[in-house]
């Protein structure tokens, strides 16, 4: 009997539990760890008051990505510890948004949330999230009342929810943060999304388009630096325009409309001047500056397609957004390790 490729591939995502289709009334947290070793026990701490307080079952989903200290060692104490501690150790740093995907796929409840690992997002202020999704809203996010940042960084993250805007079309964007509450079932519209280049922001847009925020306390950074600088929120807010949406090409498009338009004014300019006055206009300059005018609109415009073509390429190769090396699993293994 032949099977499609689409659907082998389905079946291998749900072998290796990464796409649950019977979701339970309840609470996923998921958070991505990145040298979150001093952080995660106060964090597990405070997460386990205030999810025991919203009166229904949860997890916690702790996605190791490749973390270079012994976070993955204190994920492994703290599920032994607690069980409803899930970890999951990536094979490498895949990146924040593509540690996310490996996580929302693992999530087991209804209601899944996402926060960061460096506690300046206060799990107290989950329940505010969750009265807000109840309302009937599909996605929440919890916009800091005061962002706790450099000013590079406070910078880029807003060019950052500009470039988002464009690409979703809407005024919730400039509120994005990563401190959301969705509902789970929105992950069906991104089962099969393979590509390395992730936004979960973006692929939430593919499920739906109810979107709200609420203001939240944002915490100042206990422990270490943010390891997002100022030029990797900038190659993020690229990543995103190029990856999913037609933004620069309809940019492009506009940038060779508007030189042809120029060219035709040099042209008449040209003309005109030869025969009203009689005379050519002279000179070497004003010939090199529009050919490099010129060449650099039409170079612009081919970087741009190189940008898509890229992606296209990497897609083609089915390069994974990550690959999982161990999760941790105390129904299968008493020693809180089991092979992915």
């Amino acid at each position: 009997m032949l099977v499609s490729y689409k659907r082998l591939r389905t079946l291998y995502h749900k072998m290796n539990g990464e796409l649950q289709d019977t979701l339970l009334p309840g609470i996923s947290v998921i958070v991505p760890v990145y040298n979150g070793e001093a952080t995660l026990p106060d964090l597990i701490a405070r997460l386990d008051r205030t999810l025991k307080e919203c009166e229904s079952e949860f997890e916690v989903v702790l996605v190791n990505d490749g973390s270079q200290d012994h976070s993955w060692e204190i994920v492994r104490s703290l599920s032994r510890r607690h069980s409803w501690v899930r970890g999951m150790n990536l094979m490498r740093n895949y990146g924040q948004h593509n540690a996310l995907l490996c996580g929302v796929r693992a999530a087991r409840y209804q209601t899944t949330v996402i926060m960061d690992d460096d506690l300046q997002h206060p799990p107290e202020e989950i329940p505010s999230l969750l009265g807000k999704l109840a309302e009937g809203y599909d996605v929440v996010y919890g916009t800091p009342e005061r962002e706790q940042h450099e000013f590079w960084r406070t910078l880029a993250a807003r060019f950052t929810k500009i470039t988002l805007q464009s690409v979703l079309g809407a005024e919730t964007a400039r509120k994005v943060s990563p401190f959301r509450a969705f509902r789970t079932q929105l992950r069906n519209a991104f089962a099969n999304y393979q590509s390395p280049f992730v936004s979960i922001d973006v692929l939430l847009t593919w499920g739906t388009n109810r979107f709200t925020a609420v203001s939240v306390r944002h915490e100042p950074r206990r422990v270490g630096r943010s390891q997002y600088t100022f030029w990797k929120l900038i190659t993020h807010a690229l990543n995103m325009t190029t990856g999913f949406s037609v933004l620069p090409l309809q940019l492009a498009t506009a940038v060779g409309f508007t030189f042809t338009l120029f060219g035709v004014f040099i042209l008449a300019y040209v003309l005109g001047r030869y025969l009203i006055l009689g005379i050519d206009v002279p000179g070497f300059t004003f010939l090199a500056s529009t050919i490099a005018v010129f060449s650099g609109a039409q170079l612009f415009a081919l970087g741009i397609m190189g940008e898509y073509l890229a992606r296209m390429h990497f897609r083609m190769m089915e390069r994974p957004p990550y690959v999982i090396r161990s999760v941790t699993d105390e129904s299968r293994d008493s020693n809180g390790d089991n092979e992915a």
